[in-house]
């Protein structure tokens, strides 16, 4: 059984190769596919401000849900204090991706 750096799809894939390739998908591929023009330089389907948010909210949802079992317990906390960071920097963002004016801005 690998330590403590092991990846989330890697530790899903213990359980269920499936519950592996849709961590893969939920975290990489629906943001790569799905974005809010605007927020990246290239759009490959484009989605209102409120799925990018969604979107966002799963990753963050994801790496605390999966830290806990995963790693140690001083692991787990820094990726919560992590997280709780990231809410609170990227408040303006998502003021941004949910104004009206977001090509101007």
């Amino acid at each position: 059984m690998p330590g403590p750096r092991r990846r989330v799809d890697y530790a899903l894939s213990t359980y269920s190769w499936l519950l592996a390739v849709l961590a893969v998908v939920a975290l990489i591929g629906l943001p790569t596919v799905f974005s809010t023009p605007g927020d990246k330089a290239q759009v490959i389907i484009p989605v209102p401000g409120t799925v990018t948010i969604l979107l966002v909210l799963l990753r963050l949802a994801a790496a605390v849900i999966a830290a806990w079992p995963a790693w140690p317990t001083y692991a787990a906390v820094l990726v919560s204090l992590l997280v709780a960071a990231a809410l609170v920097t990227e408040r303006r963002r998502r003021q941004w991706l949910l104004s009206a004016d977001r090509h101007t801005g």
